[in-house]
């Protein structure tokens, strides 16, 4: 890792963590619930935002299955745990959000937001032991994974008591869109590495801004809404990374 790289992620890991800090208690939007399509369909409500999340579960379960037999490859071993969490997570991710959407609140936002902060958790943790040759990885996983989860207790706390406060949560996702290509790019990663996790880094930040639009993409698609399309993107992003690890054992050669 370039020294000059390595200062880099520090400074940003700091500034983040100082900048919420200093901004204070960030609540969930008041109507974050009410969501735009409400179409039933084959009696399963909201069934266009419940039934896109098979994406999420199809894909973590199909890196599963298809790199667990390659978890040794020397160019897997050093980050599996860190992917396998974000696979696992990933796969869980389709059943909790598909149970939040089915009757949206709080409770069942928990399911819904706690594998999505491991899936970060574990993605960062594998990106950094392959950035930063020698370092241990489990350490990271574990204490990357407990911060994922104390974010959402902490959010969810708060809740209960009257205001929800989702600085911690909020952190675990933004930081690999940033450190991802940082550590990346530090370490000489190879240029198809680089370009799929960019792809894939896109997508994601795409997928979050159509959760803003939620109703005006349903009322200028009349087929589908932003949330909906927030799970294809979000799907797809996990689909580019779990081909491009595939295709790094020499899968489909």
């Amino acid at each position: 890792m370039n020294p000059i790289h390595a200062w880099l992620s520090v400074s940003i890991i700091l500034s983040a963590s100082l900048a919420m800090v200093l901004h204070g208690p960030i609540a969930q939007l008041p109507h974050y619930h009410e969501f735009a399509d409400t179409r039933v369909w084959l009696g399963v409500p909201y069934a266009a935002d419940v039934l896109s999340n098979a994406g999420f579960a199809l894909v973590g379960l199909w890196a599963l299955w298809r790199l667990w037999p390659m978890r040794r490859h020397p160019a897997l071993a050093v980050a599996w745990p860190g992917y396998a969490t974000f696979f696992v997570a990933l796969a869980l991710t389709g059943l909790g959000s598909g149970y939040y959407h089915l009757a949206p609140d709080n409770a069942r936002l928990v399911w819904d937001r706690l594998p999505i902060a491991l899936a970060c958790a574990g993605l960062l943790a594998a990106v950094r032991a392959e950035t930063h040759p020698g370092s241990a990885i489990r350490p990271w996983l574990v204490g990357l994974a407990g911060f994922a989860v104390a974010s959402v207790a902490w959010w969810y706390h708060g809740e209960l008591q009257g205001q929800g406060d989702l600085r911690p949560y909020l952190l675990i996702q933004v930081l690999p869109l940033v450190l991802i290509p940082l550590w990346q790019a530090g370490a000489g990663v190879p240029r198809a590495d680089r370009v799929a996790f960019a792809a894939a880094l896109f997508c994601y930040v795409l997928a979050k801004a159509a959760e803003w639009f939620d109703h005006p993409i349903l009322v200028a698609t009349g087929v589908f809404s932003g949330h909906s399309l927030k799970h294809g993107l979000a799907t797809l992003a996990a689909a580019l990374l779990a081909a491009r690890l595939w295709r790094r054992v020499g899968g489909g050669q």
